[in-house]
Protein backbone atom coordinates (compact mmCIF):
# COMPACT_ATOMS: atom_id res chain seq x y z
CA UNK A 1 0.00 0.00 0.00
CA UNK A 2 2.93 2.36 0.55
CA UNK A 3 3.80 2.32 -3.16
CA UNK A 4 0.24 3.28 -4.10
CA UNK A 5 0.20 6.06 -1.51
CA UNK A 6 3.52 7.35 -2.84
CA UNK A 7 2.22 7.33 -6.43
CA UNK A 8 -1.00 9.12 -5.45
CA UNK A 9 1.04 11.73 -3.60
CA UNK A 10 3.45 12.12 -6.53
CA UNK A 11 0.62 12.55 -9.05
CA UNK A 12 -1.42 14.90 -6.90
CA UNK A 13 -4.35 16.52 -8.65
CA UNK A 14 -3.93 19.61 -6.49
CA UNK A 15 -1.68 21.15 -9.06
CA UNK A 16 -0.79 24.47 -7.49
CA UNK A 17 0.74 22.86 -4.42
CA UNK A 18 2.60 20.26 -6.48
CA UNK A 19 6.25 20.81 -7.36
CA UNK A 20 5.83 18.93 -10.66
CA UNK A 21 3.36 21.51 -11.94
CA UNK A 22 5.80 24.35 -11.34
CA UNK A 23 8.63 22.40 -12.98
CA UNK A 24 6.38 21.74 -15.99
CA UNK A 25 5.46 25.44 -16.14
CA UNK A 26 9.13 26.43 -16.17
CA UNK A 27 9.99 23.85 -18.84
CA UNK A 28 7.07 24.89 -21.06
CA UNK A 29 8.00 28.57 -21.04
CA UNK A 30 11.71 27.93 -21.33
CA UNK A 31 11.08 25.78 -24.41
CA UNK A 32 8.56 28.21 -25.89
CA UNK A 33 11.02 31.08 -25.72
CA UNK A 34 13.94 28.99 -27.00
CA UNK A 35 12.18 27.58 -30.08
CA UNK A 36 10.78 30.40 -32.22
CA UNK A 37 8.86 29.03 -35.21
CA UNK A 38 10.64 25.73 -34.58
CA UNK A 39 14.05 27.38 -34.83
CA UNK A 40 16.40 27.46 -31.84
CA UNK A 41 17.16 31.05 -30.88
CA UNK A 42 20.90 30.37 -30.69
CA UNK A 43 20.86 29.67 -34.44
CA UNK A 44 19.33 33.11 -35.01
CA UNK A 45 22.10 34.79 -33.02
CA UNK A 46 24.82 32.66 -34.61
CA UNK A 47 23.54 33.56 -38.08
CA UNK A 48 23.76 37.24 -37.13
CA UNK A 49 27.33 36.89 -35.84
CA UNK A 50 28.81 34.53 -38.42
CA UNK A 51 26.62 34.75 -41.51
CA UNK A 52 27.54 32.30 -44.26
CA UNK A 53 26.38 28.74 -43.70
CA UNK A 54 24.64 29.60 -40.41
CA UNK A 55 22.56 32.21 -42.26
CA UNK A 56 21.65 29.72 -44.98
CA UNK A 57 20.75 27.09 -42.35
CA UNK A 58 18.53 29.60 -40.57
CA UNK A 59 16.73 30.62 -43.74
CA UNK A 60 16.21 26.98 -44.79
CA UNK A 61 14.92 25.94 -41.39
CA UNK A 62 12.57 28.92 -41.19
CA UNK A 63 11.32 28.30 -44.74
CA UNK A 64 10.55 24.65 -43.99
CA UNK A 65 8.80 25.42 -40.70
CA UNK A 66 6.83 28.37 -42.06
CA UNK A 67 5.64 26.37 -45.07
CA UNK A 68 4.69 23.49 -42.77
CA UNK A 69 2.74 25.75 -40.39
CA UNK A 70 0.91 27.53 -43.19
CA UNK A 71 0.07 24.24 -44.91
CA UNK A 72 -1.39 22.79 -41.71
CA UNK A 73 -3.46 25.94 -41.16
CA UNK A 74 -4.61 25.94 -44.78
CA UNK A 75 -5.64 22.28 -44.74
CA UNK A 76 -7.13 21.94 -41.26
CA UNK A 77 -7.05 25.37 -39.64
CA UNK A 78 -10.78 25.58 -38.98
CA UNK A 79 -10.83 22.13 -37.38
CA UNK A 80 -7.78 22.94 -35.26
CA UNK A 81 -9.31 26.22 -34.14
CA UNK A 82 -12.54 24.47 -33.21
CA UNK A 83 -10.70 21.73 -31.32
CA UNK A 84 -8.52 24.20 -29.41
CA UNK A 85 -11.54 26.35 -28.51
CA UNK A 86 -13.44 23.22 -27.39
CA UNK A 87 -10.57 22.07 -25.14
CA UNK A 88 -9.94 25.53 -23.69
CA UNK A 89 -13.63 26.26 -23.04
CA UNK A 90 -14.08 22.82 -21.48
CA UNK A 91 -11.11 23.40 -19.18
CA UNK A 92 -12.40 26.86 -18.31
CA UNK A 93 -15.85 25.54 -17.41
CA UNK A 94 -14.39 22.68 -15.37
CA UNK A 95 -12.01 25.06 -13.63
CA UNK A 96 -14.32 27.97 -12.91
CA UNK A 97 -17.80 26.47 -12.60
CA UNK A 98 -16.87 23.10 -11.07
CA UNK A 99 -13.74 24.34 -9.28
CA UNK A 100 -11.48 21.54 -10.57
CA UNK A 101 -7.97 22.70 -9.73
CA UNK A 102 -6.32 20.41 -12.28
CA UNK A 103 -8.44 21.96 -15.06
CA UNK A 104 -7.50 25.45 -13.85
CA UNK A 105 -3.81 24.53 -13.97
CA UNK A 106 -4.01 23.01 -17.45
CA UNK A 107 -5.99 26.01 -18.69
CA UNK A 108 -3.36 28.38 -17.30
CA UNK A 109 -0.73 26.38 -19.21
CA UNK A 110 -2.59 26.01 -22.52
CA UNK A 111 -4.36 29.35 -22.98
CA UNK A 112 -1.14 31.40 -23.13
CA UNK A 113 0.34 28.77 -25.44
CA UNK A 114 -2.62 29.32 -27.75
CA UNK A 115 -1.69 33.01 -27.79
CA UNK A 116 1.90 32.02 -28.60
CA UNK A 117 0.51 29.96 -31.48
CA UNK A 118 -1.32 33.03 -32.79
CA UNK A 119 1.82 35.17 -32.55
CA UNK A 120 3.86 32.47 -34.29
CA UNK A 121 1.27 32.09 -37.03
CA UNK A 122 1.16 35.84 -37.62
CA UNK A 123 4.96 35.90 -37.83
CA UNK A 124 4.95 32.95 -40.25
CA UNK A 125 2.38 34.72 -42.44
CA UNK A 126 4.51 37.87 -42.53
CA UNK A 127 7.64 35.90 -43.43
CA UNK A 128 5.86 34.07 -46.26
CA UNK A 129 4.00 37.11 -47.54
CA UNK A 130 6.97 39.47 -47.60
CA UNK A 131 9.65 36.83 -48.41
CA UNK A 132 11.72 38.08 -45.48
CA UNK A 133 15.36 36.96 -45.45
CA UNK A 134 18.68 37.90 -43.91
CA UNK A 135 18.76 40.58 -41.25
CA UNK A 136 15.04 41.26 -41.57
CA UNK A 137 14.29 37.61 -40.83
CA UNK A 138 16.52 37.63 -37.76
CA UNK A 139 14.87 40.81 -36.46
CA UNK A 140 11.42 39.33 -37.03
CA UNK A 141 12.33 36.12 -35.17
CA UNK A 142 13.83 38.06 -32.25
CA UNK A 143 10.72 40.26 -32.09
CA UNK A 144 8.54 37.13 -32.10
CA UNK A 145 10.64 35.75 -29.24
CA UNK A 146 10.19 38.96 -27.26
CA UNK A 147 6.40 38.71 -27.71
CA UNK A 148 6.51 35.08 -26.59
CA UNK A 149 8.57 36.05 -23.54
CA UNK A 150 6.11 38.82 -22.69
CA UNK A 151 3.19 36.39 -22.90
CA UNK A 152 5.17 33.90 -20.81
CA UNK A 153 6.03 36.45 -18.15
CA UNK A 154 2.41 37.50 -17.80
CA UNK A 155 1.27 33.87 -17.82
CA UNK A 156 3.74 32.87 -15.11
CA UNK A 157 2.73 35.86 -12.99
CA UNK A 158 -1.00 35.15 -13.34
CA UNK A 159 -0.46 31.44 -12.69
CA UNK A 160 1.63 32.17 -9.59
CA UNK A 161 -0.96 34.60 -8.23
CA UNK A 162 -3.82 32.17 -8.90
CA UNK A 163 -1.81 29.31 -7.41
CA UNK A 164 -1.09 31.29 -4.25
CA UNK A 165 -4.76 32.21 -4.00
CA UNK A 166 -5.78 28.56 -4.35
CA UNK A 167 -3.21 27.40 -1.80
CA UNK A 168 -4.34 30.02 0.70
CA UNK A 169 -7.99 29.31 -0.01
CA UNK A 170 -7.77 25.53 0.46
CA UNK A 171 -4.65 25.29 2.59
CA UNK A 172 -1.41 23.63 1.56
CA UNK A 173 -2.38 20.15 2.68
CA UNK A 174 -5.86 19.88 1.37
Amino acid sequence: MELLDTLVELIDMRSFSNLWFWIALAVVWSSASHWVLGVPIDLVYRAGRNGGQAELDLEDLVRVNVNRMLYIVQVSGAWLLGFVCFILSGLLVLGVVYDVEFAQAVFLLLFPLALVGCVSLATANKIARDHVMGEGLRKLLVRCRIYIQMIGTIAIFVTAMWGMYQNLKYGFLG
